[in-house]
């Protein structure tokens, strides 16, 4: 199974998935924006773009890497990752089907006014002009499709701990097992 965390810059992406793979057992954390960095090692590079996800190859390549590390290992992946085409994330999550690798999508949503002031005060990133031209689109794609196809974790005044036990627990109560070890 796949735990997808999507949502922007500043969300908490990052922080929660490391503490839901602490909360799902027999878990691993893949950052698939890795994926990406890979890409962007190439020489010649590719096409110059804003976003690597622009790139063609990054999409599959996701599903490749997420389907052989599960073949490898089983188990659960938590993958935190901002996806706001909703083309790429179709490609995605259809890559998956193909493979039948169940997906539970959770989108870490707060607040336009919340998510400048983390981006603005992140003592270890810093500001970031780069994260912060993510908002709009953010928002943009909350409104029209992204909150439709996820479950929203409002992490507004929640904790990343109090985050990731509400996705585990949602995880949990679906995957039909009756107590996971503390």
């Amino acid at each position: 199974m796949i735990v997808w965390l999507n949502g922007t810059h500043g969300a908490g992406k990052t922080t929660t998935s490391a503490l839901v793979q602490q909360l799902i057992p027999d878990s691993r954390v893949f950052n698939a924006e890795k994926v990406g960095e890979t890409l962007m090692d190439l020489t010649p590079g590719l096409p110059t773009t804003d976003n690597f996800q622009h790139w063609p190859p990054w999409r599959p390549l996701v599903v490749e890497t997420a389907r052989r590390v599960l073949d490898y290992t089983g188990g659960t992946l938590v993958m935190p990752m901002t996806v706001l085409v909703e083309q790429y994330w179709r490609e995605i999550s259809k890559g998956l089907a193909q493979h039948a690798i169940p997906v539970r999508h959770f989108v870490l949503h707060a607040d336009q006014d919340t998510l400048r002031g983390r981006i603005e005060g992140d003592t270890v990133l810093g500001p970031s002009q780069f994260r912060l031209k993510y908002l709009e689109p953010y928002a943009e794609a909350a409104r029209t499709w992204l909150h439709g196809e996820a479950e929203v974790v409002d992490t507004t005044h929640l904790t990343p701990a109090q985050a990731a036990l509400r996705i585990a627990e949602s995880v949990k109560g679906s995957s039909g097992q009756q107590q996971w070890p503390a």
